[in-house]
């Protein structure tokens, strides 16, 4: 019996060494794609912009100067170059370290990159499946975060600058940042952006007036993803990653489910005695 489970040992650790090696490999993948991901946010963001002043409120936008204009367009592109940096931000904050048990393990904070309630700071275990699947959910979620901020903040932005109507309330320009991707149905036009009919209280004149047809930002990952050829590779490989992720887990979790039935069982025989 202490034969078997020395043998279920060795093949834990085994699944721990390939696990580690899956964990380097997902992180240099994640690097990547949060790189390209920042260039791909910037361009879409400048795209979503330009078709939301000049095919959704063209004259609201002429009625702005010169200035104006140029002072919008500036502000969008720092928007889009600090979502950039906050994408990448995500990747370099993470440290690797020597646990003192098993091996390295991955220090994972959000803290400092956006400013909500949401921010998660935790260690993975890179041998452990479990924790590097937390580790990689966390990932996703704090880039989702990224995107919704800066669909928000650019809605406000334009708002403030008199091309979305002043009379939306700020709820309407958050549930417009955070509307999921599949949410509805897809209306035909510009990618990123979303057309929302809302009614608005105290409007006058038509029985219909208080039916009102937005657009607004609404940067969405697959979205941008369709649109960049690198992207959508680079996902594509984060995906393959995670197949192979998924298995070694399966394995992990059968191997110490057998571990925990051979002591069991070990403990078994040697507290058992005759009457």
């Amino acid at each position: 019996m202490a034969r078997a489970i020395e043998r279920i040992e060795r093949d834990i650790a085994a699944i721990k060494e390939a696990i580690r090696a899956i964990a380097v490999e997902l992180q240099n993948a994640y690097a990547s794609y949060l790189n390209t991901l920042g260039l791909a946010v910037r361009k879409q963001l400048i795209l979503a912009s330009y078709h939301l002043c000049t095919q959704g409120y063209p004259e609201n936008f002429l009625h702005l100067s010169l200035n104006q204009r140029q002072q919008l367009q500036q502000a969008i592109r720092k928007l889009g170059q600090v979502a950039s940096e906050q994408l990448l931000a995500c990747i370099k904050s993470e440290e690797v370290k020597e646990d003192e048990g098993d091996g390295p393990v991955i220090s994972s904070s959000s803290s400092g990159l956006l400013d909500t309630s949401n921010s998660q700071s935790f260690t993975a275990d890179t041998s452990n499946p479990i924790e590097l699947v937390k580790w990689q959910q966390n990932l996703e979620e704090v880039t989702q975060e990224i995107l919704k901020k800066l669909s928000h903040d650019a809605n406000v932005l334009i708002q403030k600058s008199g091309v979305l109507p002043k009379k939306l309330p700020e709820p309407i320009l958050a549930a417009a940042a955070a509307a999921s991707e599949t949410s509805g149905e897809v209306m035909p036009g510009p990618p990123n952006l979303l057309n929302l009919v809302i009614e608005i209280e105290n409007e006058q004149q038509s029985e219909d007036s208080g039916l009102t047809q937005i657009m607004a930002i609404n940067l969405r990952l697959g979205e941008i993803e369709f649109a960049d050829v690198t992207l959508s590779s680079e996902r594509r490989q984060i995906r393959s990653i995670l197949v192979q992720l998924n298995k070694q887990e399966r394995e992990y979790q059968k191997k110490h489910r057998e571990k925990a039935i051979a002591e069991a069982e070990a403990a078994w025989r040697a507290s058992w005695f005759e009457d």
